[in-house]
């Protein structure tokens, strides 16, 4: 009878904690799958067209812009963030207005949106085009010839002004490559005449406060009557904005423009990291599996390697930039580029050197994954080969290795995850938040691996605790956060298909 009531209280003991853990992993993952969608949700609506209102207040002033959000407090009650553009006669490009202050609002369809490349955008209604035959564009009777002329200038002032700039590129990249200067001075001939040409119009337009400002056309991104948009006209320029978002550098201290060059940085240094970290993991792991003599110091070996997965990811940076950047880099500029010298082409941060300092950080994983995996193979593959006159290199290198590939990659999916993410090593090491020429390109030797690089952590932390205008800041910093995630997430399915690959063929295959 004791012994039953023992067991029913083991029983209802055990049953709670298992229904304890179960809470906390249901907790765990409502807190994960909640942040993914405040972060999908933010992220996905930073370029949706947001309508242009204008608000009339009771103290008789005009506000005309986007309402951004919307939130509540208890000494004001609900207020509004607005964007009012670059106007002169405000604080700034943002505002906050309390919801019980507006007399009333209105949608403002005449008012068209300009982007120009720096400054921020602008509200205004487009007047005319200085320097072409266009009528005025104010007008209700101006004709639909006016509109196409006006298209046809700027269309043709900014492919005059992307002409130069491509030209800017093919410069700098003779002048890396050490090209005549014969050439060089043509080229830049041409790219002044190709400015010169664009410089000559300029876009008239009235704010929303009466005042008359110019604008060269050939800055301007992106000029559209939001308000006026049907759904299907938001949605293509919607998916543009994504399009160029994805493809073009960064403007106006990181707040605007795209993120393409942090892309790109990002997916080389993983590569790189992800090519330097799994053979160096794989040896000391086979070591430490099929060849070490057991013992204290091997016992020794494995806590230090367990250990250094918890060390501070800053450590690793310090100790990459006083290693790497200035012992390493430092002996290579004195050895063959002392020609250079002072300025140094090795002994600073570059992307060879954050790859290999975030190779150490993500080693104890790949380490400990390959150990587990070299474990798990079944012995009796180990002694049938054997038995078949094998060597043990030959056993481990065709046999033993192959089997233990899958546990090899899920190592790697964990470093990759981890490595892609860190922020920290990467300002010392040869992060930067701007870099004009991408370690890949067209010049030999091609691959660039004493160049200083963009990465998408570092842009977000940029953009959220360096950036100026904050309020601006935040709907790039949503965005960049949710394509690092989906980059992050299309490495790890590469990895995890090929290791799902691997696993196939090897319940297929017969040793």
């Amino acid at each position: 009878m004791r012994s039953e009531q023992k067991n029913s209280t083991v029983r209802e003991v055990g049953s709670a904690w298992i229904w304890l853990s179960a809470l906390c992993i249901a907790l765990a993952l409502a807190l994960l799958f909640g942040l993914l969608l405040i972060i999908f949700l933010n992220g996905t609506s930073a370029f949706w067209p947001r309508h242009v209102y204008e608000a009339e207040l009771w103290d008789g002033s005009r506000i005309v812009g986007q309402i951004i959000s919307k939130d509540r407090s208890k000494e004001s009650g609900e207020r509004q963030l607005w964007f009012v553009g670059n106007d002169t006669t405000k604080a700034g490009r943002f505002l906050y207005i309390v919801s019980r202050d507006v007399k009333e609002l209105r949608k403002a369809s005449e008012y068209h949106v300009m982007e120009p490349e720096s400054g921020g955008r602008i509200f205004g209604v487009v007047l005319n085009v200085e320097g072409a035959l266009v009528g005025s564009l104010a007008d209700e009777g101006h004709s639909e010839n006016d509109e196409d002329r006006f298209l046809v200038t700027w269309r043709e002032a900014r492919s005059k002004i992307s002409s130069a700039r491509l030209l800017e590129q093919e410069a700098r990249r003779k002048l890396r490559a050490g090209s005549g200067s014969g050439i060089d001075q043509e080229l830049m001939q041409r790219i002044q005449r190709l400015k010169d040409e664009a410089s000559v119009w300029k876009l008239i337009y009235r704010t929303p406060y009466g005042r008359e400002g110019r604008v060269p056309l050939a800055e301007i991104i992106e000029i559209e009557q939001i308000s006026a948009m049907n759904f299907w006209e938001k949605l293509f320029l919607y998916l543009t904005r994504w399009v160029r978002f994805l493809t073009t550098e960064p403007r106006v201290a990181n707040t605007e423009g795209g993120i393409f060059p942090a892309i790109f940085g990002t997916f080389l240094m993983t590569i790189l990291m992800s090519m330097a970290v799994v053979p160096f993991g794989v040896m000391a792991a086979i070591y430490l599996r099929e060849y070490a003599t057991p013992g204290p110091l091997l016992s020794t070996v494995r806590v230090c390697v367990n250990n250094l997965a918890g060390v501070p990811s800053i450590v690793f940076g310090v100790f990459g930039l006083g290693f790497f950047v200035y012992l390493v880099g430092g002996t290579i500029d004195d050895f063959f580029f002392t020609d250079r010298k002072p300025s140094p082409v090795f002994g600073t941060g570059t992307i060879l050197w954050a790859s290999l300092t975030l190779a150490l950080l993500t080693l104890p994983v790949v380490i400990v994954a390959t150990e587990e995996a070299l474990g798990a193979v079944s012995r009796g593959l180990r002694e049938a080969a054997l038995a078949c006159g094998a060597t043990k290199w030959q056993v481990i290198s065709r046999v033993v290795l192959p089997a233990a590939l899958p546990g090899v990659l899920t190592g790697l999916i964990l470093a990759m995850a981890r490595g892609a993410g860190e922020v920290a090593p990467l300002m010392i090491t040869g992060v930067v938040k701007l870099a004009p020429d991408l370690p890949l390109d067209g010049v030999p030797p091609f691959l660039h691996l004493e160049r200083k690089f963009m990465h998408l952590g570092f842009h977000i932390y940029d953009l959220g605790f360096q950036s100026p205008d904050s309020d601006a800041a935040r709907p790039v910093a949503f965005a960049s956060t949710l394509v690092l995630i989906l980059l992050v997430g299309l490495l790890n399915l590469a990895a995890v298909i090929l290791r799902e690959n691997l696993r196939r063929s090897l319940k297929s295959s017969t040793f």
